[in-house]
């Protein structure tokens, strides 16, 4: 299985709602068997500069590579990037 975890910020002229309502266009590509847009509770007193994550589990590295590769994909990452500032991208392969 992939974790896909990818964290989010907003521009400072950026709107949290839009792009959380972009980036859960994604669940519609359908390849991931779980798909979470989150907003981060910004607890942690070291670093509040996360605004939203995306947590997605794929079977295997071909679905995670269908997911990207799909229209969707695309098209929600051209109309989020002009809104976010700072993007950072985790995945992790696991046994379960």
């Amino acid at each position: 299985m992939i974790r896909h975890i990818v964290f989010f910020s907003a521009a400072k002229d950026g709107s949290v709602e839009r792009i959380r309502e972009g980036l859960t266009r994604l669940a519609d590509i359908g390849e991931a068997q779980r798909f979470e847009v989150l907003p981060n509770l910004k607890v942690d007193p070291f670093n509040r500069d996360v605004d939203l994550v995306v947590y997605a589990e794929f079977a295997d590295e071909a679905a995670l590579e269908r997911y990207k590769a799909h229209p969707i994909y695309a098209e929600v990452t051209q109309a989020v990037k002009p809104m976010r500032d700072l993007r950072f991208c985790a995945d992790i392969a696991t046994e379960a």
